[in-house]
């Protein structure tokens, strides 16, 4: 059952209507004549009770003579009575009083008039219906218009026509399409078309709530509104279908207020997600074509773009296109192409950037908004956003869109900007803290590569070194710091450089792990006692390394690692292994010794040395890693370059990785019988003059007669002073390499020191002698003793000197 079967909802006659109030027939005289069932039930009398009595029976007098007659002037309208009820009850009630025709005033018993009666109540409610209906059609907000069943305009209220702009008359009979001919419905879930919406309500009966339309009034073409619409059928009190009403309410203001806030909302989500000022700059644009401009240009202050302090007051800033988007349009701006795929962009005087940038503030020009970026007071850049077809001009709330837009973008440019200069100053000391070139060794070929990690990983610490000992050996480390940044790569100096001083030492690689490890032990517990630091802050204690040594005399390479990966060894016949070198801790947390493996490798062997950041990935676990950098090495006999090309290629195919990666090989050498003689001496004094004849007579056959004083000095020190202070046998060894290299060996493990003697002293001078006559010297020690080594260089036109390959 609908509404239009329930009577009390469906009559809309008054309650004076004389089908359905209470009537009584008068006749000249007052008297009651005529009888109607509703004036029955109203004053309960029935007809053969009143009729011929006079009308103040039920209408008492309301005071003075005549007062139950009705002056003509009340005979026109209703008039408010008090009624007595047959049980003597008092109603107020509403009368009425409509003459009949001209019978004349003296023919009696003849009906004169007619009397119709109402509860005061009922109308009054009546009548507020009434003016509700009437309030309807010329005051409401919302826009009413009727269609009839061919969907054809018949009537629109007073709202609807103001929207309009013009009379009904200019309407009438056309259809929603024809008077919003590019309009749509953009709700999900219904009909695009205010036809096929329409059609659906009078198909199916169902009322269609709340829609939104979108479309532009016949009087304002370009300028796009948005109802929200309401559907339903019209039928009379007999269930007829006379057509469909249209509740419409304009919701422009607020549908653009919730675009505005969802633009935000988007913008939030999709803008500022890297630290990459280009992908930023790209973003913004993104969010706001084509829902807010239909084209967009973002130019950034080329410092800023570098990193670098915006510039304040000093001049108009250089500009880099950074990102543009758009529907096919374009924007203006004189061009030169620059490294990045950006370009410089250099506005006319006049143009609306120029003026932007002069005054600091928003340009608007006709469909054209210029908005600064700032942050802190100083200049980041420009954004500009061009309207296309309609709407061609910016409203407020777009103005104010467009600042918080471009405020919000401006923090996290300046976000990216911070950290561009802290990750371009951290990947400089990074850089400037690694070897910037490997010095060619005698013992070794060597190639390196080093890729820092990616923007999101940040600079991290991983350090690689190869260091020149004595004896023609070198040292080989690796390391990784825990950790990304500035902290990191500080530290992975301090690390480096601790152990090139070590190394120097001629400390064996367990020795010298041992001591690093104090060293980082101490310095984060220096940090940590001290108030208002972190240990963390300062130094990672989870820093790993690997150290070997190679000596090309005796083909040994002795090895030991602090948490690091062991190396891949590649023997010349193509087997690839990992030594099975003891892993020891992390530098930093003591508590276990380090110890060390010695293997010998011959002639052509290839020892890779690598942080887990080559080998190690998102994708990929480590034992995965070992086994494609195992597959690229096994083809040892290529070009070293060439095996660390292609490791990184198959192993970082991207180019980048989540941490830095090193990776460093070396193809061994051994040191030609030639180069070298050693002869074992007692330790009587009369080795002091036989250790003299042997080092000058090989001396001449090496054809270096010119370095025979200094030799023949040096050795008469070191084995005089290994004769006095020390036991057993002594070993004299002289090696042509890229210097001449002497080495007197004893078993003692005390080292002599260089002293300055006073002028009554009779002794003491020889070392400090022999120090001004050569190059470099020092001791290292054995598990059996010391050597004693000193180092001079070869005559400039030596022609027999060994040169390093590469």
């Amino acid at each position: 059952m609908n509404a239009w079967n329930a009577v009390e909802s469906a009559d809309f006659r008054g309650p004076l209507d004389v089908t359905r109030a209470a009537t009584a027939v008068l006749d000249a005289r007052d008297r009651v004549i005529g009888w109607s069932p509703a004036a029955e039930r109203l004053l309960g009398y029935r007809a053969d009770q009143i009729l011929g009595r006079p009308l103040e029976t039920l209408l008492p007098p309301t005071g003075g003579a005549g007062a139950g007659a009705l002056p003509l002037a009340q005979m026109l309208g209703s008039v408010s009575r008090t009624a007595r009820h047959r049980d003597g009850r008092l109603l107020s009630v509403a009368t009425s009083v409509c003459p009949l025709a001209d019978t004349g005033e003296g023919a009696g018993g003849a009906p004169a008039r007619v009397l119709v009666a109402a509860e005061l109540e009922g109308l009054r409610a009546w009548e507020s219906q009434q003016a509700m209906l009437h309030g309807l059609a010329t005051q409401s907000p919302l826009g009413l218009a009727i269609y009839d069943t061919d969907l054809r305009l018949t009537w629109f209220n007073a709202t609807y026509g103001r929207e309009i702009g013009l009379p009904l008359r200019d309407f009438l009979g056309k259809t929603a399409d024809e008077l919003y001919p590019r309009g749509e419905f953009v709700t999900e879930g219904y009909p695009g078309t205010t036809h096929a919406v329409m059609g659906r309500v009078l198909d199916t009966g169902e009322p269609i709530i709340d829609v939104h339309f979108v479309g532009q009034l016949p009087t304002d073409p370009g300028v796009d509104h948005v109802w929200s619409c309401s559907y339903y059928r019209l039928q009379d009190a007999d269930g007829r279908l006379l057509g469909v009403c249209e509740d419409a309410f304009d919701i422009t203001e607020r549908y653009q207020a919730q675009r505005r806030l969802n633009l935000l909302v988007d913008a939030g989500g999709r803008i500022g997600t890297t630290l990459d000022m280009a992908v930023t700059a790209r973003e913004i644009a993104e969010v706001a074509v084509p829902k807010f401009a239909a084209s967009v240009t973002v130019d950034l202050v080329q410092e800023v773009l570098e990193g670098e302090e915006p510039a304040h007051g000093v001049g108009l800033p250089a500009l880099v296109r950074v990102a543009a988007r758009s529907d096919g349009e374009t924007t203006g701006g004189t061009s030169g192409a620059v490294p990045g795929g950006t370009h410089r962009v250099v506005y006319p005087p006049g143009s609306p950037q120029y003026r932007s940038l002069s005054s600091g503030g928003m340009v608007l020009v006709e469909s054209t908004m210029v908005v600064p970026l700032r942050a802190g007071g100083r200049p980041l850049g420009l954004v500009t956003f061009v309207r296309g077809e309609h709407p061609s001009v910016f409203d407020r709330g777009e103005i104010e869109l467009a600042d918080e837009l471009v405020t919000r973008t401006a923090v996290w440019l300046d976000n990216a900007r911070r950290y561009a200069r802290e990750h371009s100053a951290a990947l400089t000391l990074q850089r400037n803290l690694l070897p910037q070139r490997l010095a060619p060794q005698s013992a070794v070929d060597l190639a390196y590569r080093y890729l820092p990690s990616d923007n999101q990983g940040g600079v991290g610490g991983d350090w690689f070194d190869v260091i020149g000992l004595s004896g023609t050996r070198v040292g080989l480390v690796v390391g990784d710091v825990v950790g990304h940044g500035l902290q990191a790569a500080a530290t992975m100096g301090r690390m480096r450089t601790t152990v090139r001083a070590l190394a120097q030492l001629d400390l064996s690689p367990d020795e010298l792990l041992s001591r690093l490890d104090d060293l980082v032990g101490q310095t984060a517990s220096d940090r940590s006692s001290t108030p208002g630091t972190d240990a963390d802050d300062d130094l990672a204690t989870g820093v790993t390394c690997l150290y070997a040594i190679y000596d090309p005399v005796s083909r040994r390479c002795t090895m030991a690692r602090a948490g690091h990966l062991p190396p891949a060894v590649v023997h010349p016949g193509g087997a690839v292994s990992f030594p099975d070198l003891p892993a020891g801790p992390p530098l930093g947390l003591g508590g276990l010794p380090f110890e060390s493996l010695e293997i010998e490798l011959p002639e052509g062997s290839l020892l890779a040395l690598f942080t887990d950041g080559l080998v190690e990935g998102r994708d990929r676990d480590i034992e995965a890693g070992l086994g494609t950098l195992g597959r690229v090495l096994a083809d040892h006999r290529r070009p070293l370059d060439e095996l660390c090309d292609r490791a990184v290629a198959e192993l970082l195919p991207t180019g980048t990785a989540a941490d830095d990666s090193a990776l460093l090989l070396v193809r061994t050498r051994e040191l030609d019988a030639a180069q070298v003689v050693a002869w074992e001496l007692p330790a009587e004094p009369e080795a002091v003059g036989r250790a003299r004849e042997l080092a000058t007579g090989q001396l001449r056959d090496w054809g270096l007669e010119e370095l025979s004083y200094a030799t023949e000095l040096a050795v008469s020190e070191l084995v005089t002073n290994a004769v006095r202070h020390a036991s057993g046998p002594l070993h004299l060894r002289l090696l042509r390499d890229l210097t001449l290299l002497t080495e007197v060996s004893d078993t003692g493990h005390t080292s002599p020191h260089l002293r300055h003697s006073a002028s009554d002293d009779e002794g003491g001078r020889g070392l400090f002698i022999v120090a001004q006559l050569v190059q470099r010297w020092g001791t290292r020690y054995t598990p059996y003793g010391k050597t004693i080594w000193t180092e001079q260089a070869f005559p400039p036109d030596y022609p027999g000197a060994p040169r390093p390959a590469g």
